[in-house]
Order: C-alpha cells, then structure tokens, then sequence
C-alpha cells in the first residue's frame, strides 16, 4: 500500500510538472490561453507561476521566471516525495 501511495504522489507532481511545460510552451501561441483547455491550465498553474513573476522581472522579451520555477518545483517535488517515502517506512506501510 505504501508504493501506491507513493506512486500515486509521483503522479501528481509529473501531471503539474506537464501542465507547467504546457503552459510555458503555450504561452508562445497567443491563441491558446483564450481556449479552454488553456484557460483551465492558466488557473491550475497561474498561481504557482505569478509567485516567481513577482520576483524575477522579464528581461526584455524573456521571462525566466519559469525556468526557475520548474527548477524549484522539481527539487519540492523530489524533497516532498523523499519525505513522504521515509513517512510511509516509519509507520510501516
């Protein structure tokens, strides 16, 4: 039950992670955050993005911000899953 439950928390962190990529790639058509699919990933992933906005100004035409962002993220992701892995050992499952 315990690798379930860590697989099942691996999914989530790459089904953000994609939707992140999504979201960077699409943003270089300007046609795909007026769409729906891409209007719902702006609101799942626009939060997490506008927090490094905040802090990282553009540089001219290019925002790093999500570079930094998808650094970060993976480095949560790794951290929070090494830490639910060693959680699950110690109660046993």
């Amino acid at each position: 039950m315990g690798s379930t439950i860590l697989q099942f928390g691996q999914y989530v962190f790459d089904a953000y992670y994609w939707l992140i990529l999504i979201s960077i790639f699409g943003s270089w058509f300007p046609q795909f955050h007026s769409s729906k699919i891409g209007n719902w990933i702006s609101k799942i992933v626009e939060p997490y993005l506008g927090f490094f906005r905040r802090f990282i100004p553009p540089l001219g035409p290019i925002d790093f911000s999500p570079i930094i962002a998808i650094f970060v993220f993976r480095y949560i992701s790794g951290f929070a899953l090494e830490g639910l892995r060693q959680s699950l050992n110690v109660i046993g499952v």
